[in-house]
């Protein structure tokens, strides 16, 4: 009984070795390459997959983005020009050009938009002599003593494009970097109505505080001479960069309505002669069309009505990539924004 008992353990433990050295011997090279290719043929496809939505995702966002800085500057643009009392059109911009603020150092400009505004200026003028507030500033702490007031101010949008390369405006940096447009505004100060100095009619020396002329404001400019004393020219202020990202392709191949803002405007007609004859396009149109413009940043202006009708394009592609360049099949990526604005009123009216 005990023999047969032993070889029944002895029997039992030498098959409990052999499965343990069947388990413990592992895979084949053959068995881990063929694993490894499939591996390699199911995760491939799937890493490609992931890339391209991310890529797929990232153009949207930033296509997404470029149409709400668009939106947010035509609307910007839209409530500044209905304050405007007379915009240039393209004969005005060049018979002014040299009193206009020159584009930054390092850049080209192209002055697009040029109008003057009447802006208002709340509690800064005395009710009359005998108040104690004097000064616009003292009419801050004088509730009731003050009366508002109106000041000119003299409104310019460039269109800016580097001729040196510029790390801040031009991201991702290398091929052509993107335009950008940038607003200056040149402002009458707060006339004191109480002055006996013809010669010095402000509270403030020029420049002096917010409530002076800015340096470069030219006192002597009379509305009703749009064309004449338009700025002191010189000692300008910085520009302000409303938007970035406009496009700078020159647009090959597509066809541009030659008569766009004719339409757009209603067909204005000169009626300053003895024949009212139709205003041409070139003079309502700034700048000129394709192929002396870039047609990205441009504005069609009736001086006659003061409406303008502002029109961007941006470029959000070059966001990611330097060759960015306008693509009709890609034109979802280069998204436009318009508005039509007519100002307070017209002269004379």
């Amino acid at each position: 009984m005990k023999t047969l008992l032993r070889l029944l353990l002895k029997s039992q433990h030498q098959r409990n070795r052999s499965a343990s050295a069947h388990i413990d011997k592992g895979m084949t090279l053959v068995e881990l390459l063929v694993g490894a290719i499939m591996a390699f043929l199911i995760i491939t496809p799937m890493l490609g997959f992931v890339v391209n939505m991310l890529n797929t995702d990232r153009r949207e966002q930033v296509k997404s983005n470029t149409e709400q800085d668009l939106q947010a500057a035509v609307d910007f643009i839209a409530q500044d020009l209905s304050q405007a009392i007379y915009i240039y059109d393209q004969a005005g911009i060049t018979a002014t050009t040299a009193k206009l603020p020159p584009p930054p150092t390092d850049t080209t400009g192209t002055p697009v938009l040029v109008f003057w505004k009447r802006q208002q200026i709340k509690n800064a003028v005395p009710i009359n002599s005998t108040v104690s507030a004097q000064t616009p500033t003292d009419c801050k702490s004088n509730a009731g003593q003050c009366n508002d007031t109106y000041v000119l101010s003299l409104v310019v949008y460039y269109q800016i494009r580097d001729t040196t390369p510029n790390l801040t405006w031009c991201q991702p940096s290398g091929g052509t970097c993107p335009t950008r447009i940038a607003r200056y505004e040149i402002r009458d100060g707060v006339k004191n109505p109480n002055s006996a100095d013809p010669a010095n009619p402000y509270y403030d020396a020029p420049g002096a505080n917010e409530y002076a002329p800015d340096l470069a404001f030219e006192p002597t400019f009379d509305i009703n001479k749009p064309l004449v004393n338009v700025t002191k020219g010189g000692r300008f202020k910085d520009a302000e960069v409303l938007v970035n990202y406009i496009d700078h392709s020159q647009l090959t191949g597509i066809s541009i309505n030659p008569a766009e803002c004719q339409t757009a405007l209603g067909n204005p007609m000169d009626t300053t002669g003895v024949t009212p004859t139709a205003i041409p396009e070139k003079t309502l149109r700034i700048p000129p069309a394709p192929p002396d413009s870039v047609n990205s940043f441009y504005a069609c202006v009736d001086t006659s009505k003061n409406i303008a009708r502002v029109t961007l394009r941006g470029n959000s592609l070059r966001r990611l990539q330097t060759d960015a360049n306008y693509d009709a099949n890609k034109s979802a990526y280069f998204p436009t924004a318009s508005v039509q604005v007519q100002g307070l009123g017209a002269l004379g009216k």
